[in-house]
């Protein structure tokens, strides 16, 4: 990646002395190496969280780690598969339990940026929240904290990388551990970062394409649009960070079948059939799509937005003024982009310059314990 078009990040972790759960952790390394393309915008770390070598190293080992879970067959890698973009490839994930789970398994991509609340219902407001729900969910691991915490301890391992990074082991210092790994998580070198960086050019295609995912339709004017852009950002193709904005009802169901979404955590009807607007990064690698995966390809989804958006009381503004037609020969009632099957190739073929194959494989991301494996076997 050019240092020229890369920030390092200002992460003031030091050697302070830290406290948690009042035990003082030793000196810690900050992540000196740690940098993000300077288009991606401003971003925090929590203060009480700062990244460190050796938080994100344990992270890392107890995101692979089986024994997150109560039965000590599930970590966190099952559901949350690198290859695929740190999702499943399922419809809806399976847990501990063997029941279907009620939504699609999340991308962990570039989760310093977008919509600070967590889960496809924004019912986390941080990463160090959401990192607990799921070890306790008894649908997903199925894990007894307490339990965990002495099977933990019982490893000479993480009590050496539990004692270092935040001065003990507790439920907290697990949570800032999966945190901190998952904030590492940056996806910044596919096919369109090195176009933005200007190391190579997009085909005729992939650019027509770009410039619709870019483009809201005005038809005043004859400019002619995807409309993605309304709801995915720019750069990080994700939904907006400013307040709740990076959630949206996008036309999968009627008034009568609207579930409760954002609602179930703000208490307001009027966010019915909100959910998370998700990144696009990798979104050719992160089938199938949507919260409940109903759609199984790509085509599938522009066939949505172009003729399959349900009206609602809640349904997103700009998806309802989103049409490609002249007003005189718009239908009455129906909402449609009115895209060609030319401009909806196109706009697939600008979605997979979005795929990072050096994230997907990236070493750094992937299970300590295989390359542990590996090195005893050398």
């Amino acid at each position: 990646m050019s240092k020229k078009f890369v920030i390092a990040a200002l992460l003031l972790a030091g050697g302070a002395v830290y406290f948690l759960a009042g035990m003082p952790r030793k000196a810690t390394t900050p992540l000196a190496d740690f940098t993000v393309p300077f288009v991606y915008g401003h971003f925090q770390v929590p203060k009480e969280n700062p990244l460190t070598k050796e938080g994100v190293a344990l992270g890392r080992r107890l995101f692979y780690d089986p024994r997150l879970s109560g039965n000590n067959e599930i970590s966190c890698a099952t559901c949350h598969q690198q290859a695929l973009g740190f999702t499943d490839g399922l419809k809806a994930s399976v847990g501990a339990s063997g029941v279907p789970l009620s939504f699609n398994s999340m991308a962990l991509t570039n989760l310093l940026w977008g919509p600070q609340r967590f889960f496809w219902d924004g019912r986390s407001v941080s990463l160090e929240d959401q990192a607990l729900n799921p070890i306790q969910h008894p649908d997903e691991m199925a894990q007894d904290l307490d339990a965990l915490m002495d099977e933990l301890a019982e490893d000479e391992t993480y009590k050496a990388l539990f004692d270092t990074a935040y001065g003990g082991i507790s439920p907290e210092a697990v949570a800032m551990a999966l945190a901190s790994f998952q904030r590492t998580l940056v996806s910044a070198n596919s096919r369109y970062d090195q176009y933005l960086r200007g190391e190579i050019s997009l085909t005729p295609e992939e650019e027509k394409g770009r410039k619709l995912f870019m483009a809201h339709p005005d038809a005043k004017v004859a400019q002619k649009g995807g409309n993605c852009i309304d709801c995915h950002s720019q750069f990080l193709t994700s939904g907006f960070s400013t307040a709740l904005d990076g959630f949206s009802n996008n036309g999968l169901d009627g008034e009568d079948g609207l579930l409760p979404g954002l609602s179930a955590v703000t208490g307001k009807a009027a966010h019915r059939g909100f959910f998370k607007t998700p990144s696009l990064r990798n979104i050719a690698v992160t089938a199938p799509y949507m919260h409940d995966g109903r759609f199984d390809t790509l085509e599938e989804v522009l066939d949505h937005y172009d003729s399959g958006i349900k009206d609602s009381s809640t349904l997103s503004p700009l998806i309802v003024e989103a049409d490609n037609q002249p007003l005189d020969r718009r239908q009455r009632g129906q909402i449609s982009l009115n895209l060609t099957a030319d401009e909806k190739k196109a706009i697939i073929a600008f979605l997979h310059t979005l795929t990072d194959e050096d994230f997907l494989t990236d070493p750094r991301f992937s299970n300590p314990f295989e390359e542990e494996a590996g090195d005893d076997a050398r």
